[in-house]
């Protein structure tokens, strides 16, 4: 008795078979038909499901068809569940010659049928039935009707700098049964069994990307199956039939090179008798998964906590931004401490986002390789339980400026040129075109962006810029009149040095052409950071000065077009915010990769470098003309953005903002309410 995809019976004595629960059996009807039989009738016993012609036979005992032999017949017969003993379940095909009421002859088929099934949730519900299209865990769609298995990647920090297979044996259980599941069904009577192998494997490429724990019953610990050098594990016999649990991780995410998707196999083998034989594969049954993508949060989510550096040289800044968090309720985490860069790694190198499966959301740190051996800093032990870690080196170990978070940030969701973006579009600076003086993202972390598919990037120019990152130009904040006159929730600020002018050509109309900007900034630190005093008059008299920011206007109006077309925005959904740029030769680099091209760099502290949370903002003071015992500047900001129902703080740190050594609010980061919106249900 052996499996078989076609059979032929027979009039002189039965014929066996085994069934795979779930596939198919073409069944030659006429080839054994007495000679002048014209018909003949065919059933089943209850587990058998026969379909011929457009007729189906249910499998209950009673069901009969009637077919002419006027040409020959076939009939597929498949089992809708295993049999508990050999040969329980038949199928009966009897023959007829012309007016005769009873059978000629009469071919008996008995049918043994086992099933072994690898299942995982591909409709993504928790549930891991077996689907009724055996095909659909074999393809992974996206969409509010796709499905497919998912899988998460293990960014425990603990795990960080373990080898790719890890140990043999793992003993946290509770960690384990966290992942994502694949089950395993074995039925049928164990006499059959026996003579079988099951083998669960996938292919070596995809073993390195994903591990497979298993922990048989009767065992305290969980093994490492399949994994990296492990694509092939042979399951024992198993002599008592039912289900075993599988629990997958995957090591790595998307990527230029990995596809995300993954695929497990069960094959069932018939073992060898005799050693020149080699064994022979029967049945395969296989399900797919994908591996989920890191998901960056823009700065309108909700606030959930606040990472902080607390310094004592920004002592300022971290008791106003303590206050701000305490408004909003949102709470405070202190970390690492770098008393040589005053914690401003912190928001160049990381950001908060998420992965997200069916069972579970995992919080993760993503660093940018932008500083060497930053992994060596224990920001990873200043994590909150539960908050995986990332980091994503280049391929050549090297690093750059536009390597950085602040070069890559998201917006929120928008709809564009006929197209959803549930979950936003990254926004990703560089030069915009090939130049030899120019700066641009690193290949591989660009195509680590790409590759996750459920942001796609919109790529901006930001080479202009002396940090080159986006966050210099451009910040989103959160509005409540989302539902109010096709309002979208947010708006977009844009630095505008026009909109600075403007409001200073205001101010001297009314007479305060002589009211200085940085009255209140120590001499020693203007002289730190290439300042001087000037009043409203001398910077609107400075031609030189002028025509650096119409250069910086019209790098930021570029961006504005991109922005409008690839975020699907209004100029109603744009506030300009007033800002000064100068341009300077590059700064912290070796004279050997120093170049002729000036660059722009925030002129007053730059009020585009927001801490967002929720209503509540932190913006950086920029110290601009007081008239009335009120900076002109912040008036003017808080005009825009207060009647949007936004409060805004001022944070007094002047060095903070300017000193080479940082940018604003570069000590904190955010750790935000992910998405509600599950990134399976969208289509890229």
């Amino acid at each position: 008795m052996s499996f078989q995809s076609t059979l032929s019976l027979s009039l002189d004595s039965p014929t066996h078979a085994i069934c795979m629960v779930g596939m198919e059996i073409s069944l030659d009807i006429s080839g054994c038909a007495p000679e002048k039989c014209m018909s003949f009738t065919i059933r089943g016993s209850p587990r058998v499901l026969i379909h011929i012609s457009s007729a189906v036979l249910t499998g209950k005992e009673d069901s009969v068809v009637w077919r002419p032999m006027n040409h020959p017949t076939e009939a597929l017969v498949r089992m809708v569940s295993p049999s508990p003993t050999v040969d329980e379940d038949k199928v009966l095909v009897s023959y007829y010659c012309p007016d005769k009421e009873v059978p000629t002859a009469t071919a008996v088929l008995y049918l043994t049928g086992i099933e072994v099934s690898l299942e995982a949730d591909i409709y993504r519900d928790g549930q891991l039935d077996m689907p009724s299209d055996k095909l659909a865990k074999k393809r992974w769609k996206w969409g509010l009707n796709g499905w497919g298995a998912i899988l998460l990647v293990n960014c425990n920090p603990d795990a960080l700098g373990q080898p790719g297979d890890k140990s043999s044996t793992q003993n946290g259980p509770k960690e384990i049964e966290n992942l994502s599941q694949m089950t395993l069904t074995v039925e049928g009577p164990s006499s059959i069994l026996q003579n079988y192998q099951l083998l669960l494997h996938t292919s070596e490429e995809e073993a390195k990307k994903a591990r497979v724990y298993w922990c048989p019953k009767g065992a305290s610990t969980y093994e490492l199956i399949v994994g990296p050098n492990k694509p092939v594990y042979t399951l024992p016999t198993f002599e008592n039939r039912g289900k075993e649990t599988f629990y997958v991780e995957a090591t790595e995410f998307p990527s230029s090179s990995f596809s995300g998707l993954i695929t497990f196999s069960i094959s069932l083998v018939e073992k060898a008798h005799d050693q020149w034989i080699p064994e022979t594969p029967l049945y395969k049954d296989t399900v797919m998964f994908r591996v989920a993508p890191y998901i960056f949060m823009p700065s309108t989510q909700l606030p959930l906590e606040v990472y902080l550096c607390r310094e004592l040289q920004l002592q300022g800044f971290v008791d106003t931004v303590s206050r701000l968090s305490e408004k909003s309720n949102v709470q405070v985490a202190s970390v690492y401490e770098d008393p040589n860069r005053q914690g401003k790694w912190l928001q160049d190198e990381m950001a908060f986002c998420y992965t997200q499966a069916p069972h579970k959301t995992v919080s993760l740190i993503f660093d940018t390789p932008r500083v060497s051996m930053l992994e060596d800093f224990p920001m990873k032990y200043s994590l909150t339980p539960g908050v995986g870690y990332l980091i994503r080196k280049t391929e050549d170990h090297r690093v750059a400026s536009l390597d950085s978070i602040g070069n890559l940030i998201v917006s929120p969701p928008v709809k564009a040129q006929g197209k959803d973006y549930p979950l936003g579009r990254v926004l990703i600076g560089g030069s915009f075109y090939p130049s030899s003086e120019g700066r641009d993202m690193s290949k591989a972390l660009r195509e680590f962006v790409y590759a996750q598919q459920v942001q796609p990037p919109v790529e901006l120019f930001s080479d202009w810029l002396m940090s080159g990152h986006v966050d210099q130009f451009m910040c989103f904040v959160p509005t409540e009149d989302k539902n109010n006159n096709d309002q979208k929730g947010f708006r977009l600020l844009l630095a505008s040095p026009s909109a600075c002018f403007e409001l200073f050509e205001q101010k001297q109309k009314e007479g305060y052409g002589d009211v200085a900007l940085f009255e209140d900034v120590k001499t020693e630190q203007l002289l730190s950071n290439g300042r001087e005093v000037k009043t409203i008059s001398q910077i609107l008299a400075d031609k030189n000065f002028r025509e650096q920011n119409t250069y910086v206007e019209k790098c930021i109006s570029l961006n504005r077009t991109l922005l409008k077309k690839e975020l699907g925005l209004m100029d109603k959904d744009i506030i300009l915010i007033p800002q000064l740029f100068c341009l300077e030769p590059l700064t912290n680099v070796p004279s050997n990769q120093q170049t002729s091209k000036l660059f722009a760099r925030p002129y007053f502290p730059n009020m585009l470098q927001i801490i967002v949370l929720g209503k509540n903002l932190g913006i950086p003071k920029p110290f601009g003309p007081q008239i009335k015992g009120v900076c002109c500047l912040e008036e003017k900001v808080c005009g825009l953005l207060e009647p949007l129902g936004l409060k805004c703080t001022f944070i007094d740190d002047f060095d903070c903002y300017l000193a080479n050594m940082g940018d604003v609010c570069a000590s904190v980061i955010v750790k935000r309410v992910p998405f509600t919106f599950k990134w399976w249900k969208m289509t890229p």
